[in-house]
């Protein structure tokens, strides 16, 4: 299904790239379109190619809208968590200098896609006619509400998690498939970082303790150990000062390469 979609995509886009260029006026009309400082700038009419590819992904590039900056419906522990590692993800030197910090935040558009070798091309067309799922409900705080934090020098990841009214399953609190979801966004992505492009091969997931709705919780991964294409990693459940443990679960995650994702 993927490769049919891109396939249809890249075949529009080249269609797209054909009546300009043989009309003799791709150049001109790009260049028009660029302002001063280099931006791109779509005119009204270029819309319904828009529609069909989100026109020109390279290197005309539009950035997508980042979830995981704070909003509105996040709480005070949510915030809290998040001001305590984006702090950390730079650092000011003693000469005044700004440098990366130990952390890194992880934006919600991030793609383990864009890592394999000519990734980074093909994330984009996708990008703009897909969303990763848990970012899919339009109202803020109902649903999955989180941001991810890696540190490659200790090889740890973390995840402040806030779950909306949407998540529900037993009455009052998360639904343990929700939890699920969450750990496998997060060991995924941990493993992803430190391995490259992956695939769940298992979880293992055991519920301590249920987290009550609206609530804000953190997940908290390390690896274990990488044996080849095989990447291990461990995840832990708790709430904010880690006093609780609500789940924990290991999970084995298998290094793919570009073939295996467009089903080759």
């Amino acid at each position: 299904m993927i490769r049919t979609g891109v396939q249809q995509m890249a075949k529009g886009l080249c269609q797209i790239m054909g009546r300009e260029i043989s009309k003799g006026n791709f150049n001109t009309n790009i260049r028009q379109q660029m302002t001063p400082r280099g931006t791109f700038q779509l005119p009204w009419s270029s819309i319904n190619s828009v529609r069909t590819m989100a026109v020109l992904p390279w290197p005309f590039s539009f950035q997508p809208r980042d979830f995981s900056l704070p909003n509105l419906s996040w709480g005070s522990d949510m915030r809290r968590l998040y001001e305590h590692y984006n702090s950390q993800c730079e650092v000011e030197t003693d000469d005044g200098e700004k440098k990366w910090g130990v952390w890194r935040r992880l934006p919600s558009y991030n793609r383990s896609l864009k890592y394999a070798t000519g990734g980074v091309y093909l994330s984009k067309i996708i990008q703009s006619k897909a969303r990763l799922f848990t970012r899919n409900i339009r109202e803020q705080g109902a649903a999955f509400e989180y941001v991810v934090f890696v540190n490659k020098q200790e090889q740890k990841c973390v995840c402040v998690f806030q779950a909306g009214h949407l998540l529900e399953g037993p009455p009052g609190h998360v639904h343990g498939g929700a939890i699920a979801t969450m750990i496998d966004t997060v060991t995924g992505t941990h493993a992803t970082y430190l391995s490259g492009p992956v695939m769940t091969a298992n979880l293992n997931i055991n519920y301590r303790s249920p987290i009550p709705l609206g609530s804000t919780v953190l997940l908290t991964c390390s690896l274990d150990k990488k044996e080849g294409r095989k990447t291990f990693v461990s995840c832990q459940v708790t709430n904010t000062d880690s006093s609780k443990l609500h789940t924990e679960a290991t999970g084995l995650f298998l290094s793919i390469t570009m073939g295996d994702l467009l089903g080759g």
